[in-house]
């Protein structure tokens, strides 16, 4: 049996949703069946990152970010979960995501005014006046996306630059001097 053939699958749905899908399809002039397989392969591309069981730690912040609340809510993941799920396979300190900001990731969507209240303890600026969500969207990828992304930069310079000043000693460098 080839692994490219495809196959039929039943999926339970609320009345709501194939509402939903049906009235997309009819809007775009395209079967249900052609909007149900472009959710899901657009919702499997979204989730990439947790299929790849070496993406570990901070790799794995923009899949929560960018999902918002819907994820944990949907799979009901507490922080317990959470953690397990983004630090189980960390190996080392620099990419393990901090358990308060996991559990910054558990509440998000369920209670907005906590939510707040925390980060406003961590996040000492907020002129902008963001909402919660928009927030911790910030908190997160400024701690986790951006600063992890400029220590590994960092790291590959000085990597970098040891391996120039150690191709540049030739060995009479490497004697002491005598005068």
């Amino acid at each position: 049996m080839s692994s490219q053939r495809k196959q039929n699958i039943s999926v339970r749905m609320s009345a709501s949703d194939l509402r939903r899908i049906r009235e997309i399809a009819a809007r775009l002039q395209v079967r249900e069946s052609d909007v149900f397989r472009f959710a899901v392969r657009s919702s499997l591309t979204k989730l990439t990152p947790l299929q790849d069981s070496h993406t570990t730690g901070s790799d794995l912040v923009p899949v929560f970010v960018e999902f918002g609340s819907e994820l944990t809510t949907y799979f009901e993941l507490d922080t317990d979960r959470l953690d397990a799920i983004i630090n189980g396979a960390v190996t080392g300190d620099d990419r393990r995501v901090d358990r308060d900001d996991i559990e910054l990731l558990a509440m998000w969507g369920l209670q907005d005014n906590y939510l707040y209240m925390r980060l406003k303890e961590l996040v000492e600026d907020n002129r902008e006046g963001l909402p919660p969500s928009q927030l911790l969207r910030r908190y997160l990828y400024d701690k986790y996306v951006v600063s992890a992304g400029e220590r590994r930069a960092e790291a590959r310079s000085v990597a970098a630059a040891k391996d120039k000043d150690e191709a540049s000693l030739i060995p009479g460098d490497l004697l002491p001097s005598i005068n």
